[in-house]
């Protein structure tokens, strides 16, 4: 089973596992195949991390492809507006030596093959969305470069929902990976192209920088909720916000409130803000330092602030000024994709170019575009997530494994920027307090916080409800019934018992859960 955020991309997962792959194969497969079908979402020059199951081991592990900040990259001169966008804006490409990484240790198939459906998709074509359509329209009044224009649009200027997207250099540089590996770009031929274009036009990353990638297998944190024991990344990326906001909530019968009323909305909500809060003071502090906050004295002092009644109002995004936004869900691109095996094998990706299209820099010949990446990185010195040359600095995204009795269960991830820990949150009281199947759980209601008391919240939640959390304090926006500011989840579970698999795909994207 795959899910995705593109039926095509699901798609070309399923048909690895088909053909004898197991769900590492069939995760690169769907991760080459977004680069095609979302290109403004994610992409081999992007950035991710995973969390996955290996049966065999019976072990969890997660794995990071963020690369430091490039060696030559200037804080002191830098502007955040040259971070947001162009040349200066990419991080080093990770994505691609995070596939490698991921088929290289657990899967059973050479790379050519996984990327052979990207590659035909990039060839043939993929029909735009409408939501990819509603994207280029807004795209349109940008300021990208005339290549990515001539990339992404047709020659009438814009992309309506069932033109045809053809990226035939993109597809050329999918098979160049696939018979040569990773190292057609880090050292070989696209990265020198890559490089020498961006130094032409201003960027900084270098050869050295691609030389120096190396992605990171780490002990992921986790925290037992209602049965269930939820593992994600560790520092330095934040995603222990998520597991901070359930061990908060995990002595507290949520499930005894009404679903969707006051209590259930308002003891979440708190809970999100007051775990926000303790992930902005512990960002990029030591591991110790950040499992210390899973100690009982800790969270019995966090869980007396959730339950006393007072408002939670504070910080939820960046330390420092945070990234560049026209509106709040132009910087939320980013693409979650989960799968399983009947070996019992499960994985999670969650991997970003950033902002819409990244940086809008596309590489000349190549079909690849960069991502705007260290626009989540600040330029303060004193900030712990300060852009220092060479350095890690702190991922956002949470790609999830649920275990019960050590045996792998769910694989549950989204995108939405600082909404990321949020979300997911929410998705997990929905799943295990309130006992809704999968894909309900991720249709279920939910709601983005934003700096101070702003609570964007989906319109599918009761009036006297809304009335009652504004009387608590929550300054609540009523969205559309489905806004993407709340993320775009995709899941997928596994019943050890019978071997069962359940795909639930996101209806605020374009998902898809597909069978195999």
């Amino acid at each position: 089973m795959v899910a995705a955020a593109h039926p095509s991309a699901a798609a070309a997962g399923a048909q690895i596992l088909r053909a004898g792959g197991n769900a590492f194969d069939a995760i690169v497969a769907t991760a080459a195949a977004l680069n095609v079908c979302e290109p403004f979402m994610s992409g081999l020059a992007g950035n991710g991390l995973a969390t996955m199951y290996i049966a065999k081991e019976k072990r969890v592990r997660s794995l990071d492809f963020t690369p430091p900040v490039p060696l030559n990259f200037d804080p002191a001169s830098t502007t955040k507006a040259e971070i947001a966008a162009g040349p200066k804006a990419p991080g080093v490409p990770g994505n691609l030596a995070g596939w490698c990484t991921i088929n290289e240790t657990y899967g059973t198939k050479p790379l050519g093959e996984l990327f052979a459906e990207a590659s035909r998709l990039a060839r043939v074509g993929v029909p735009s969305s409408a939501f990819y359509a509603r994207l280029m329209d807004f795209c349109l009044d940008r300021d990208y470069p005339d290549l990515w224009r001539e990339t992404y649009l047709d020659p009438l200027g814009a992309k309506a929902a069932g033109q045809v997207l053809r990226q035939p250099l993109l597809a050329d540089t999918l098979d160049a990976i696939g018979a040569e590996g990773r190292g057609y770009l880090y050292g070989g031929p696209l990265g020198k192209t890559m490089t020498e274009h961006l130094q032409s036009i201003g960027g900084v990353i270098s050869m050295a920088d691609l030389e120096r990638v190396q992605p990171r297998f780490m002990e992921p944190m986790q925290v037992d909720y209602r049965g269930m024991k939820i593992h994600t990344v560790p520092p330095p990326a934040e995603s222990f916000q998520m597991l901070l906001t359930l061990a908060m909530l995990s002595e507290t019968d949520i499930g005894a409130m009404d679903h969707l009323g006051p209590d259930h909305l308002d003891t979440v909500f708190r809970a999100i803000r007051i775990a926000s809060e303790m992930r902005l003071h512990y960002n990029k502090r030591p591991r110790a330092e950040v499992e210390a906050l899973f100690e009982a004295n800790v969270l019995d002092r966090l869980r007396t602030r959730l339950g006393d009644g007072r408002p939670v109002i504070g910080r939820t995004e960046q330390w420092g000024s945070g990234p560049m936004t026209e509106t709040d869900w132009t910087k939320q691109h980013t693409t979650s994709f989960s799968a399983a095996d009947a070996e019992g094998n499960l994985i999670c990706v969650t991997q970003t170019l950033g902002g819409i299209f990244g940086s809008g820099v596309v590489i000349p010949g190549t079909g690849v575009c960069m991502s705007n990446y260290l626009n989540w990185g600040d330029l303060e010195p004193d900030s712990p997530n300060f852009l220092e040359p060479g350095k890690a600095w702190a991922s956002v995204v949470a790609p999830s494994i649920g275990t019960v009795d050590g045996t792998g269960v769910l694989a549950l991830g989204t995108p939405g920027s600082y909404g990321i820990m949020q979300t997911q949150s929410q998705a997990y009281v929905h799943h295990l307090n309130y006992g809704l199947d999968l894909q309900s759980a991720i249709e279920a209601p939910r709601a983005r916080l934003w700096d101070g008391a702003r609570v964007e919240l989906e319109s599918r939640v009761p009036e006297a409800t809304i009335a009652e959390l504004k009387k608590r304090g929550h300054a609540i926006e009523m969205t559309t019934p489905l806004t993407m500011n709340v993320g775009g989840m995709q899941a997928v579970s596994y019943n050890p018992d019978n071997g069962a698999m359940v795909g639930a795909a996101e209806p605020r994207r374009a998902g898809a859960a597909v069978p195999a």
